[in-house]
C-alpha cells in the first residue's frame, strides 16, 4: 500500500510527495485517524488539481527572481471599464463593437481580469500576525515602527481609550501611508513618538509632536490583541449634500476629511465606523481615503437642522413636508450602459411657467420619428372628430379608478368632472418600440416614474433669478400659463410664484434630478437639452444600484 501511495517525484510536486510520505509513515501513530479520513487526504495530495495549483503558487511567489515572469499592468479591470465606455458609443455602428461590448461584460471575463489584477498587485500573500518578542510574563510586547514623513498625512487617527486612558490608534485610512506600511493597526497603543512618552497626553498634544517631527517618525507601540485585515468595499454612492471637513466642528480629524459637492459619486471603502465612513471621490487618482459623515450621522444632522428651521422659518416650507418626504443623504449607484434601440425616458420637471412645454415641443418637432410622448387616458367621452388612441385613450371612469388604485398611472387628476392621466404601460410601449419617450409631469409623479422598470433620466428645468426671468419672458412676449386663455403676459406676482414653486420642488426632490438646466435663454436651454438627451443615448451613466441588478 505504501508503494502505491508514494508519488512519482518527476511528475508531482516534491513538497506534496514528502507530505504524503509523512502521512503514510505516521498513520500508525494516529489512532483517531479513520481509513476514510486517511483515504481522503491521500487522494487530495495526489490530485492533479492540487499539484497544478501548488506549481502556479510557487511560480507566482518566485516571479521577482524570474525576469521572464512579470505583469505588464496591474489594472486590467479598470482598462476593461474604460474600453466598455468607448465601445458603448460605437455599438450602433459596428457589429464587431457590439460583440466585443457584450463579451467584456461577461462575468467569467471580468472575474479573470480581477484575478489577474490581484496577482499583479501581489494581493495573494497571507496576512500573518507579528511574531511576538520573548519577554517576561509580566511585561508587554512592544514593537518599534518607523515611517518616513512626507507631505502626505500619516493616514491614521488617534484617540484616548475610555477605559485605560491610553493613546490608541482609532482608525487607519485606506490607501494612506500607515495602511500601506502594514505596521500600524486599529487598537494599537502608542507609548512613544520619537522618544517622547505620550503617557497622560491628549490626542491633540500627540498630533503637535507629529506635526513638529521631520524626516523619520519612530513609534513605540504595544500591538493590539487582534488585527483584522482591511478590505475595501466596492460600494459607490451619489452624495445628496455638500461637505467641507474644515467647517465641521465634529470631525475626528480635519486633515483626514474628504470634501465633496452635492452630486459627486463617492467610492465608500469602509463603513466600519458607525459615524464616520472612509471614502474616495470616484475617478480620483489619490488612493488615500478620507473621512465623511456616515448616513446615520448625516440623517441625524438633517433632522436637527429641519427642526430648527421649523421654529425659525415656518413660512418658507410647510411643516408637513418634513414628515412626509425622505431624508436625502447618500444613494447607492452603479453604471448603466446604453441599450442599443432601447432609450431611457426623458422626464422634464419644473414649476409651471418655466418653459417645459415649449422645450418639449421643440424637441419633438426636431425629429418627430424619434421623439414621442405617451397618449393620455381620459374618462370623458370623445368629441366630434377625436380618434381613440390619437388624442386620448378613452375609457370608463370605473376602469380608470381601478387602474389608479392598482398603481398603473404615473399621474392623474380630475378636470370638470372627468379623469385624466398617464398610464405606465403607455411609456413602456414607446420605449419598447424604440422611441425616445418625453414626459413633463407634475413633480409629485417622480416617485412613481423613478423605478427600475422605466429607468428615467430626470432633467430639472430651473428658472433664472427674478430680474432675468422677467426680462427674458417679456422680451419673448411669453403668454402667462396662469391665464387659462393665454391671452396676456406674466405679472410680477406670477414670476414670484414660479420662483417660490421652484424653491419648493428643489427642496423636496433635488436629490432625484440627474441634470439641471437653467432656462434663462430658450435657445441655449434647448441646445443643452439636446446634448443631455444625446449623452443618455451614448454614455454610461450612474443610476440607482437596484436598476442594474
Amino acid at each position: 500500500m505504501t508503494a502505491a501511495l508514494v508519488m512519482d517525484t518527476v511528475n508531482w510536486d516534491p513538497s506534496l510527495s514528502k507530505l504524503l510520505n509523512s502521512l503514510v509513515e505516521s498513520k500508525a501513530d494516529i489512532p483517531s485517524c479513520t481509513d476514510e479520513e486517511f483515504g481522503f487526504l491521500s487522494e487530495l495530495l495526489q490530485s492533479k488539481e492540487l499539484n497544478a495549483l501548488v506549481k502556479v503558487h510557487n511560480k507566482v511567489l518566485h516571479n521577482i527572481k524570474d525576469d521572464k515572469f512579470y505583469p505588464m499592468l496591474s489594472n486590467a479591470m479598470d482598462i476593461d471599464v474604460d474600453v466598455l465606455e468607448v465601445l458603448a458609443t460605437k455599438t450602433h455602428v459596428s457589429q464587431d463593437c457590439r460583440e466585443l461590448f457584450q463579451l467584456l461584460q461577461r462575468p467569467h471575463i471580468q472575474g479573470l481580469l480581477c484575478a489577474h489584477d490581484a496577482v499583479a498587485q501581489k494581493d495573494y500573500y497571507p496576512r500573518l500576525p507579528d511574531i511576538p518578542l520573548e519577554v517576561d510574563e509580566d511585561e508587554e510586547t512592544v514593537k518599534i515602527v518607523q515611517l518616513v514623513k512626507s507631505n502626505e498625512p500619516l493616514g491614521a487617527t488617534i484617540k484616548t481609550d475610555e477605559d485605560t486612558g491610553k493613546i490608541v490608534i482609532a482608525r487607519i485610512m485606506h490607501g494612506g501611508a500607515a495602511d500601506r506600511s502594514g505596521l500600524i493597526h486599529v487598537g494599537d497603543e502608542v507609548c512613544e513618538v520619537n522618544g517622547i512618552s505620550v503617557e497622560g497626553k491628549t490626542p491633540n498634544c500627540v498630533l503637535k509632536i507629529l506635526q513638529n517631527s521631520e524626516g523619520t517618525i519612530t513609534f513605540k507601540i504595544v500591538p493590539a490583541d487582534s488585527k483584522g485585515g482591511m478590505r475595501e468595499s466596492k460600494v459607490r454612492v451619489r452624495a445628496h449634500f455638500s461637505y467641507k471637513a474644515a467647517e465641521d466642528p465634529h470631525t475626528p480629524c480635519k486633515e483626514a476629511g474628504l470634501d465633496f459637492s452635492k452630486g459627486d459619486v463617492l467610492h465608500i471603502v469602509s463603513q466600519d465606523d458607525i459615524y464616520w465612513w472612509q471614502a474616495r471621490r470616484e475617478g480620483d487618482r489619490n488612493m488615500r481615503a478620507g473621512l465623511i459623515p456616515s448616513r446615520a450621522l448625516q440623517e441625524r444632522r438633517i433632522i436637527v437642522e429641519r427642526q430648527q428651521k421649523e421654529k425659525t422659518d415656518e413660512d418658507t416650507i410647510k411643516n408637513d413636508d418634513f414628515d412626509r418626504e425622505e431624508i436625502p443623504t447618500y444613494e447607492e449607484v452603479a453604471k448603466l450602459y446604453p441599450r442599443p434601440g432601447l432609450y431611457r425616458p426623458v422626464v422634464l420637471i419644473g414649476p409651471p411657467g418655466v418653459g417645459r412645454n415649449e422645450l418639449k415641443r421643440r424637441i419633438m418637432a426636431s425629429d418627430p420619428d424619434k421623439y414621442k410622448t405617451p397618449v393620455p387616458y381620459t374618462s370623458r367621452p370623445p368629441r366630434l372628430g377625436e380618434v381613440n388612441g390619437k388624442e386620448y385613450h378613452f375609457t370608463s371612469r370605473e376602469r380608470m379608478e381601478e387602474d389608479i388604485q392598482a398603481g398603473k398611472f404615473i399621474e392623474y387628476g380630475e378636470y370638470k368632472g372627468n379623469l385624466y392621466g398617464t398610464n405606465t404601460e403607455s411609456v413602456s410601449s414607446l420605449v419598447d418600440a424604440g422611441y425616445v419617450c418625453l414626459l413633463n409631469p407634475h413633480y409629485q409623479a417622480l416617485k412613481m416614474l423613478r423605478s427600475q422598470k422605466l429607468k428615467p433620466y430626470v432633467i430639472y428645468i430651473k428658472p433664472p433669478r427674478f430680474e432675468i426671468l422677467k426680462e427674458t419672458r417679456n422680451e419673448a412676449r411669453a403668454r402667462s400659463t396662469f391665464d387659462e386663455n393665454n391671452s396676456r403676459g406674466f405679472t410680477d406676482v406670477e414670476f414670484n410664484e414660479i420662483l417660490h414653486s421652484a424653491a419648493r420642488i428643489e427642496f423636496l426632490y433635488s436629490h432625484l434630478f440627474d441634470e439641471v438646466i437653467v432656462n434663462a435663454d430658450l435657445s441655449m436651454a434647448f441646445e443643452q437639452l439636446v446634448n443631455a438627451i444625446q449623452r443618455v443615448e451614448t454614455d454610461p451613466l450612474w443610476v440607482p444600484a437596484s436598476w442594474v441588478q
